[in-house]
């Protein structure tokens, strides 16, 4: 019997699914057992090239229409995606592995917000009348026309939501490659935004890895590109991008400290830190990574914090009582595994965690190192 996370097809391309699996297989692995819920089939250079023709032409009749027109096609999306909030949540579970207690919250809500945001705000993007002394000048806002989205693997809805949701509201179309390791949840983005009135061919998915996100990214047709994903990709994602002078956005990964001072409320800054790194099991483009908290409260708050970490409910993330998940892929935990061990080596003291979950799936325990260099 097929998993229920398996989709009706790879692609969705000018309205509807399509399949071609003459493209590389791509498993999609439970991150929480390991196992193989689905497959897609990366796409053909047929599959790119019908989803970049299709959204070429389709763009045209869309910037013609009213912004008003536009946004409430985006607005009544928002609302599906509200209204489908719960299988939505499972759907990100099985691509992503964090727990539902946080998708219920997170992901398809604020992939909702997007789309409900730009619906409204599409109405009142007007050009400009400027006086200059006796003369005048106006300015007038028009399309881009095709842009590309480039998704990374930690919010695969709310990213294909932030993506789309802006450049549709401009009257562009878009061709939205997720991350090859989460390539479910686009596929629902799509077949919402055209359940509620988007005209086919404007919001198009296609699935694969840096071979498909390279065709895309240096196509002619291409007028604007955002990625986002690693440093080592927005630099070669962005150098193909100039190369045709196309626009970019860029979404990378940052290192974000936090310092907490002797006058916080302990308990207070504990929950932040907590909330700052271990959200998503750490896996979030504005991570906390570091924490600086000043001597006087220091061995305080390292007490309370192990106390706290310690309360995480690790285990099957369809649970909602479960409130820390595993990692993406068995890849992500070796690198991160990784990491502990280089902390050890450089003696830094584990004040908890430091090892690998005892369960399957790719689960690390909550770990925090103090002292360190």
């Amino acid at each position: 019997m097929t998993h229920p996370a398996q989709p009706k097809a790879s692609h969705f391309i000018n309205g509807a699914y399509v399949e071609d699996t003459g493209g590389t297989p791509i498993p999609v692995i439970y991150a929480a057992t390991g196992e193989q819920i689905a497959t897609v089939y990366a796409a053909t250079p047929a599959i790119v090239e019908q989803a970049l023709s299709t959204a070429k032409e389709a763009q045209k009749a869309w910037a013609k229409m009213t912004g008003t027109e536009r946004g409430r096609i985006l607005r009544r999306a928002a609302d599906i995606m509200r209204e489908r909030n719960h299988e939505l949540s499972v759907l990100e579970t099985y691509d992503t592995g964090k727990p539902l207690q946080e998708t219920l919250v997170a992901d398809a809500t604020s992939g909702a917000d997007a789309l409900e945001y730009f619906g409204g705000l599409a109405a009142s993007l007007t050009g400009e009348h400027i006086p200059m002394g006796e003369d005048w000048v106006y300015t007038m806002r028009e399309a881009l026309g095709l842009c590309v989205g480039i998704g990374a693997w930690n919010y695969p809805t709310q990213i294909a939501c932030w993506k789309g949701a802006p450049a549709l509201a401009c009257g562009n179309s878009m061709v939205f490659k997720p991350s090859e390791t989460t390539p479910l949840c686009a596929l629902k983005v799509a077949e919402i935004l055209h359940e509620a009135g988007l005209p086919a061919g404007l919001y198009n998915v296609v699935q694969g890895m840096g071979e498909v996100g390279g065709a895309l990214v240096t196509d002619p047709r291409v007028d604007k590109v955002s990625l986002t994903g690693s440093v080592p990709t927005g630099k070669k994602v962005y150098a193909a991008a100039a190369e045709g002078m196309k626009h970019v956005t860029m979404e990378l990964g940052g290192k974000s400290p936090l310092i907490i001072f002797d006058d916080a409320d302990v308990e207070n800054a504990v929950g932040g830190a907590i909330n700052g790194n271990f959200y998503s099991s750490g896996q979030v483009c504005s991570n906390g990574t570091r924490v600086f908290v000043q001597k006087g409260i220091k061995e305080k708050f390292l007490a309370r914090l192990a106390e706290r970490t310690g309360n995480a409910v690790i285990g099957d993330p369809m649970d909602e009582a479960t409130s820390f998940g595993p990692m993406v892929t068995e890849n992500q935990m070796n690198i991160v595994l990784g990491y502990i061990e280089k902390g050890k080596e450089e003696g830094a003291r584990v004040v908890c965690g430091g090892a690998r979950a005892d369960m399957d799936g790719y689960y690390i325990q909550p770990t925090v190192f103090a002292d360190v260099t």
